[in-house]
C-alpha cells in the first residue's frame, strides 16, 4: 500500500463521520500520587541526570499504561488544572471533559458541538488554560468551524480561536462566555494542525498547519522564493499564517485585534505578518514545552516524519524539504536566498523517521512532551512520542553528545497494556513531570498515564 494512502485511510477510519457522543466513560484505574498541574518542571528537577539533563540510567525496555479514563471518540489534548486534582479532556467530537478522582464527569466541561465543524482532520483541536487559571478562570481553545465572513466560497472552513471563562469551581464553562481571539480562512479540510500551548514568557503559542492538500500547492496555496516546487504557504510569511507557529499575547489588544503582538516576534517591522514566530511547517500536530524549549511534531507528506526544536524566528523547510530530505526534487538548497529574508537557514529537525524499514517508522508523528517525573528515572531528560499508528509502542528520542541529530528508538508498551493504544493521538505532562497519552485502542479513545510495567 502506499504509505499515503494508507495513512489518509488510517485518519478517515479514526475521525470521520459518527465522532458525536461518548461510547461511555469509565473512571480510574487507580489513584497514584498524581495532583495535576498546569506547571512544567525545569531540566534541574529531573534526577538522576547526565550533565545534559538526561538520565545517566538506561530507558526501561518496557513501560505500562495505567487507564485514567476510557470510552472517549477521539481524544486529542489534555490540560491539568493548577490548584486542583482535575484533568481536562479534549474530545475531537466537539466536547471537553473533566476527568477526577472519581474518574469522567457525566456532564461535559464545554460542549462547542453546534459551532464546532468535524470530519477527517476537523473539530475541537486543541485547549490551554491561561498561566493565572486559578485566579481568572480563563481558557483557550482551537477549533474548526463552518465557513465564516472573511473565508473565500471556494475554502474548507474557518479556523477559530477562542477564549472561555470557567466558573469559579473549574468545572463548567459558560457556552456565552466564548471571546473569538483569532479566525484564519482554511482552503483545505485537512493540515489543522491545532496545538496551543502558553510558554514561560507568558504568551500564547498556536500551531497552524499549511493550509491542507498535498505538497503545499493548490487552492489557498500562494506563491513562495522556491521555483523548485509550486506553492506554497510554509515558505510565504507575508500572505497569510498558514504553515507557521503564531506567538501572540492575549492579554492585551493592539491594531484592532483582541490580542497583541510581542514587541519581539521576528517580524515586527520586517516584511511579513507580525504574529508569525516560526515557520516553515506542514501540520504540526502537537507540540510541547519544557522550560523555554519548543518540541514541535510536524507531520511529514509520504515519507519522513520530524521532531523540531523551534527558535525565534526559524524556518523548518517544509515546502523545500521533507525533514531532512529534499521534497518532490533532486537537489534543494540548505537556506533562502539573500534575498529572502537575508538567508537564513533551513533548520533541520532534532530527529526523523521514515515511513517504512526497521526500527522507529510511522505514517504520521504525534509530538510528545520530555519526560520530568520520577516515577521512570530511566526517562528523565528524554523526548517521549508517538506515531498515530502506534501498534503498542511509544517512541523516545535523547540527545546526542555533542549535539547534532538526536538518537531515537521504539519503547514498548509492555504486552498486557499494547492494545489499549492501537492509534496515539496526543501527549500531556503534569506538574510532577509525569507523561500521559492519549490514543485509541481496543477499549476506544482514553486517556494513560506512562508508568513502570508491571
Amino acid at each position: 500500500m502506499d504509505p499515503a494512502t494508507g495513512r489518509r485511510e488510517v485518519l478517515g477510519a479514526l475521525f470521520a463521520g459518527g465522532l458525536a457522543g461518548l461510547a461511555g466513560c469509565s473512571g480510574t484505574t487507580g489513584q497514584g500520587t498524581e495532583t495535576g498541574g498546569g506547571g512544567s518542571p525545569t531540566p534541574s528537577e529531573s534526577t538522576p541526570s547526565g550533565t545534559d539533563g538526561t538520565s545517566a540510567a538506561s530507558p526501561p525496555e518496557t513501560v505500562g499504561l495505567e487507564t485514567l479514563a476510557s470510552g472517549l471518540q477521539a481524544p486529542v489534548d489534555i490540560a491539568f488544572a493548577p490548584d486542583a486534582d482535575r484533568r481536562y479532556v479534549t474530545d475531537q467530537n466537539g466536547r471537553v471533559f473533566v476527568h477526577e478522582s472519581g474518574g469522567l464527569r457525566g456532564e461535559p466541561f464545554l460542549d462547542l458541538r453546534e459551532s464546532v465543524e468535524v470530519g477527517g482532520e476537523k473539530g475541537l483541536l486543541g485547549l490551554a488554560l491561561h498561566p493565572e487559571f486559578a485566579d481568572n478562570r480563563r481558557l483557550f481553545v482551537r477549533y474548526s468551524a463552518p465557513s465564516r465572513s472573511g473565508t473565500p466560497d471556494s475554502y474548507s472552513h474557518t479556523f477559530v480561536l477562542s477564549e472561555f471563562t470557567a466558573n469559579a469551581d473549574g468545572t463548567a464553562v459558560a457556552r456565552d462566555s466564548e471571546r473569538v481571539v483569532l479566525e484564519i480562512p482554511e482552503p483545505q479540510a485537512n493540515h489543522n494542525a491545532g496545538s496551543l500551548a502558553f510558554g514561560p514568557d507568558g504568551l500564547l503559542f498556536v500551531g497552524v498547519g499549511d493550509g491542507g492538500g498535498g505538497g503545499d500547492q493548490g487552492t489557498g496555496h500562494v506563491e513562495d522564493w522556491y521555483d523548485a516546487v509550486e506553492g506554497g504557504n510554509g515558505q510565504d510569511v507575508t500572505e497569510n499564517l498558514l504553515g507557521s507557529i503564531l506567538r501572540i499575547d492575549v492579554d492585551g489588544q493592539s491594531g484592532g485585534n483582541p490580542y497583541a503582538v510581542p514587541e519581539d516576534n521576528p517580524l515586527v517591522g520586517q516584511a511579513g505578518l507580525d504574529e508569525q514566530y516560526a515557520w516553515g511547517f506542514r501540520n504540526p500536530w502537537r507540540f510541547s514545552f519544557d522550560g523555554a524549549d519548543l518540541y514541535v511534531g510536524d507531520v511529514g507528506q509520504n515519507r519522513f516524519e520530524e521532531v523540531d526544536l523551534v527558535e525565534r524566528g526559524g524556518n523548518y523547510g517544509w515546502n523545500v524539504k521533507e525533514a531532512t530530505h529534499c521534497y518532490d526534487a533532486d537537489e534543494c538548497p540548505d537556506a533562502t536566498p539573500a534575498s529572502v529574508r537575508g538567508g537564513e537557514p533551513l533548520i533541520d529537525p532534532i530527529t526523523e523517521y521514515p515511513h517504512s524499514g526497521e526500527g522507529v517508522t510511522g505514517i504520521s508523528v504525534i509530538g510528545g512532551t520530555v519526560y520530568r517525573g520520577s516515577a521512570l528515572p530511566g526517562l528523565a531528560g528524554r523526548y517521549v512520542f508517538g506515531d498515530l499508528q502506534a501498534g503498542g509502542r511509544l517512541f523516545l528520542a535523547s540527545p546526542s553528545e555533542g549535539g547534532g541529530r538526536w538518537s531515537t528508538s521504539v519503547l514498548p508498551v509492555a504486552d498486557d497494556d499494547a492494545g489499549k493504544l492501537e492509534r496515539i493521538l496526543s501527549f500531556g505532562r503534569d506538574a510532577e513531570g509525569e507523561v500521559y497519552v492519549l490514543g485509541t485502542g481496543a477499549d476506544g479513545g482514553g486517556v494513560h498515564r506512562v508508568v513502570p510495567a508491571g
